[in-house]
């Protein structure tokens, strides 16, 4: 698969939804149940075999309790300068 999927930046953003996941106390199952989707829906954007849009962001982000704003900000932070 070719694109920004399997770039530094992209890894960045899963690292970071994996943490964010964690924090919550959520198992992939747990969140996947709370978005609606199959488990499997999780284990592959984790792993970078599925790739999230904004919307799909925004609702993990909710689910686990955390702000978006901050959530972008920091990813933000962690862009390089070229994709």
């Amino acid at each position: 698969m070719a694109g920004t999927v399997h770039t530094e930046a992209y890894s960045k953003l899963l690292k970071a939804l994996l943490e964010v996941r964690r924090e919550a106390g959520l198992s992939q199952a747990q969140l996947a149940k709370k978005l609606g989707k199959p488990p499997s829906f999780v284990g592959k954007y984790e792993v970078g075999e599925r790739r999230l849009d904004v919307i799909e962001l925004l609702f993990i982000l909710r689910v686990c309790e955390r702000e978006s704003y901050n959530f972008i900000k920091f990813i933000e932070s962690q862009l390089p300068d070229r994709l």
